[in-house]
């Protein structure tokens, strides 16, 4: 799917990230850069646990706690969106643009569904003195039994 969205860029050096983190208004600390890095290299959806495990990967030590903390900090200054898919996981989505989801059963995998490719022929209406601030799509999928 195409990433047609300036939102959705990708940021590969020390000093993107660090730019993207200030127009957030986020204090810069190398924890939150490493993290950044990771999670704004690739408009990509990853869980806490993918991120810290990335980060010892490079021999960062960090708990997990810190890592969600960050996240939820991210998320609270837009910098990306945090999805709750099936209860059972926290994803975190580099792709703060309006956009849906397909989610293989299978892996857990998430990817992008641009909004012009859903449409929608009509929503009920919102309760009285209520509007509707945005839809989160969710389309399942699984290998079919003929494949």
């Amino acid at each position: 799917m195409v990433m047609g969205m300036e939102i959705a860029k990708s940021v590969s050096s020390r000093a993107e990230v660090t730019s993207r983190l200030s127009a957030c208004g986020i204090r810069i600390t190398e924890q939150r850069l490493r993290i950044a890095s990771i999670l704004l290299s690739a408009p990509q959806h990853l869980s806490a646990e993918q991120i810290a495990e990335s980060l010892r990967h490079e021999g960062a030590q960090v708990s997990k706690a810190t890592v969600y903390n960050t996240l939820n900090l991210f998320a609270a200054h837009g910098l990306i969106r945090q999805l709750s898919v099936d209860g059972d996981c926290a994803w975190f989505d580099s792709n703060i643009g309006p956009h849906y989801h397909f989610r293989d059963e299978q892996t857990g995998a998430l990817h992008d569904v641009e909004l012009q490719d859903v449409q929608f022929s009509r929503l009920p209406e919102p309760p009285e003195g209520m509007e509707v601030a945005g839809i989160d799509l969710v389309i399942r999928l699984r290998r079919r039994s003929d494949a």
